[in-house]
């Protein structure tokens, strides 16, 4: 009794130890976890560059492979064929047998049998017929199969083809196509979202990437972890808020550089010139309970210049600095930035140009035109001043309303055109945003005209920048009467500005 009561004793210590030591270990798995996540996190830029294996075309295509035929369960054999010596009755044995005697009912009986055996030997043709119709058809419908996925393999990489030479090109949505592929085809971690938007202008070979960046709780809350033996209780180690905010910070900047860094290495045929980026992040406004995308990293650079950088050994964040990019100083509390770029770099849509002048009065009122007569009024003030213009179409113009171009040799250059017809102060966000709009399309000018009046931050705006001209209604007064002729009533006097 006392042996087996030590030896229970024994076992239950041993199993204690056992289970302690499963626990501990339990906590070092999960730490190591957490260690090789932080890890990953500070090590997103350059795996991705040491990778060394851009997205290319040729990735892009398909091979065909035909799968191997599986007959279907039970009908790859044929059945045994039935025997006759399972169906044949025992002969007569012993001496009445060697007489003689019981042959005429061991007949009897082989006939029964024989029946028996004839009608086994039916059905087995028919079962033996009914399993190689459903193999035949089976097979069948596997090379049909095998035949759809070699025709969809073969349309897919004739559609890449295609895709290549229109990307040689400098298609648009073959460029802005292989784009999405590339970014599709980037790996991150768990907890990356992987929405993104991506525009391409031809003319001047600019892409505009939009994604969306991950939020804080991407970095591991937990350093490490511990086992209270006391309590068995596996323990979190918290990570110092100042390490995860400063992780955080790296994160973003490295998934900015990334980015575009995937997008140069995969454009072999060098279509994209330079590539701005807005990095977003998707969550709710803890004050007012909206979903809000504030912008947390904003980024331009040329292919040039990014060309320079040895990202293996940059840090991130120090980088983004010398891009002149625009970088939330508190990313964790998701302080947004303005992105430098806000507009879709679609391709200008021209439309056909509208004589207006042949419909106005001795007098026009320029309040009473249409937006789109407006518009080509302009166009034509400025072909009449000696610029080469046409009219976009009036959606999606990225407020542009009109291009021309300066053929001088010495100011010649594109001008972006935006016409305001308006009876109040034009806001300094249009004038803002008409500058981006001219930083990106590379224009000489951007010029904005309106019936009514500008403020004076927007004509300190317009000042500072350079290459910004504002045009009011009393502007527009004068240059109609100089250059055409026209005598026009533009919009409301603009009120009386008090002294500074």
């Amino acid at each position: 009794m006392k042996a087996a009561a030590a030896e229970a004793k024994r076992m239950a210590r041993e199993e204690k130890l056992a289970y302690e030591a499963a626990r501990a270990q339990e906590a070092v798995d999960r730490t190591s976890v957490a260690e090789n996540d932080a890890e990953r996190l500070s090590q997103l830029l350059r795996a991705a560059v040491l990778d060394g294996q851009p997205l290319t075309f040729y990735r892009l295509e398909q091979k065909f492979v035909p799968s191997p035929f599986v007959p279907p369960k039970g009908r790859a054999k044929a059945a045994p064929l039935p025997v006759w010596s399972e169906y044949e009755p025992a002969a007569p044995g012993g001496l009445l047998g060697a007489l003689g005697f019981g042959r005429r009912g061991y007949e009897a009986e082989v006939e029964v049998a024989r029946k028996r055996f004839d009608r086994a030997l039916r059905d087995h043709a028919r079962e033996e017929m009914k399993r190689v119709e459903k193999l035949e058809k089976a097979r069948t419908r596997h090379e049909e199969l095998n035949q759809e996925e070699a025709g969809r393999v073969a349309a897919w990489n004739s559609d890449v083809d295609e895709r290549r030479s229109a990307y040689r090109d400098r298609e648009v949505e073959a460029v802005e196509w292989f784009a999405d592929q590339v970014l599709a085809a980037s790996v991150y971690p768990h907890g990356f979202p992987r929405a993104h938007q991506v525009s391409y202008q031809a003319d001047t070979g600019d892409l505009l990437v939009q994604i969306d960046l991950p939020l804080e709780d991407v970095v591991p809350a937990a350093r490490a972890y511990r086992y209270v033996k006391t309590r068995d209780e596996i323990t979190t180690v918290p990570r110092p808020e100042k390490e995860r905010r400063e992780l955080y910070a790296t994160v973003l900047a490295q998934t900015a550089l990334r980015t575009v860094h995937e997008l140069f290495a995969a454009d072999t045929e060098e279509v994209v010139r330079s590539i701005a980026l807005n990095g977003h992040v998707a969550t709710i406004d803890r004050a007012t309970g909206r979903n809000v995308r504030p912008c947390l990293i904003t980024l331009q650079t040329s292919r040039d210049e990014f060309g320079e950088l040895v990202l293996t050994q940059v840090d991130p964040r120090a980088c983004l600095k010398r891009l002149r990019s625009l970088i939330s100083p508190n990313p964790y509390e998701l302080e947004p930035v303005r992105p430098l770029v806000t507009f879709d770099l679609s391709k200008f849509r021209l439309m056909d140009s509208l004589d207006v002048v042949a419909g106005l009065d001795s007098r026009p009122v320029l309040m009473d035109l249409t937006p789109t007569e407006f518009e080509h009024l302009i166009r034509q003030l400025f072909e009449a001043i000696g610029l080469d213009s046409v009219n976009t179409q009036p959606s999606k113009d990225e407020g542009v309303d009109a291009i021309a171009m300066n053929t001088d040799p010495v100011m010649k250059g594109l001008c972006i055109i935006q016409a305001k017809r308006t009876k109040n102060v034009v806001p300094f966000e249009t004038v803002s945003a008409l500058a981006g709009v001219v930083e990106h399309k590379r224009a000489a000018k951007g010029i904005l005209v309106t019936t009514s009046w500008f403020g004076r931050a927007s004509e300190a705006f317009a000042n500072e920048h350079g290459r910004l001209e504002l045009l009011d209604g009393a502007n527009l007064v004068h240059l109609f009467k100089e250059h055409m002729d026209l005598d026009v009533i533009p919009g409301p006097v603009p009120p009386k500005r008090k002294p500074r």
